[in-house]
């Protein structure tokens, strides 16, 4: 965490493995909080999860013994087993933010024109959080039958692999291959 007390997030944009030293940078911009080198981060979402210790951080072509919140980055750290880290995973203070499968969310529907389309209980649709694309299964609430363009309405929503999630936190989401709709997550479900 940094002296105000803000715990450090980096959604993972990038993955690049260094044939010598067997290190693996990971790009992205610091969401909040504050990085430094030597600190222990924690790789979280999409069923990776791993401990591991800041080597170097590369900001604007320089190594720097810190960053923080809006810096774009560079973050080197020892390779872990092949295929833990990838886009769309997040590094992050221990134990600050978890992945989850299930949440309920609020979502508003864009028009016909810029995509919007009509969405039923029990389609799969490609949400994209933060830096992360994942499929989820959606079921509309109550008694809802459709969720038509230009209107809003509460869902839930079943990923298919873990992401890390916050309340509050934004998405949007895509119908046969158009942009349908944002959202922001309301309930955190497992």
């Amino acid at each position: 965490m940094d002296s105000a007390g803000e715990p450090f997030l980096m959604r993972v944009e990038d993955v690049f493995r260094r044939k010598r030293g067997g290190s693996v940078n990971l790009a992205g911009r610091i969401e909040r909080g504050r990085v430094r080198k030597g600190d222990e981060v924690e790789i979280v979402g999409f069923g990776g999860h791993a401990t591991v210790t800041v080597e170097d951080i590369e900001a604007c072509r320089r190594y720097v013994g810190e960053a923080s919140a809006g810096m774009n980055v560079g973050v080197s750290i020892r390779e872990v087993a092949a295929g833990t880290v990838e886009r769309g995973q997040v590094l992050a203070t221990p134990g600050s933010i978890s992945a989850h499968t299930g949440f309920a969310a609020a979502v508003s529907m864009l028009s016909e024109e810029h995509g919007g389309a009509d969405i039923r209980t029990g389609e799969r649709l490609p949400f994209h959080i933060g830096t992360a694309a994942v499929t989820g299964e959606v079921t509309l609430a109550g008694d809802l039958d459709v969720l038509r363009p230009l209107h809003a309405g509460h869902v839930t929503v079943t990923l298919e692999r873990p992401v890390a999630l916050e309340d509050g936190q934004s998405f949007a989401f895509r119908h046969l291959g158009r942009a349908a709709g944002t959202g922001v997550v309301t309930l955190l479900l497992d």
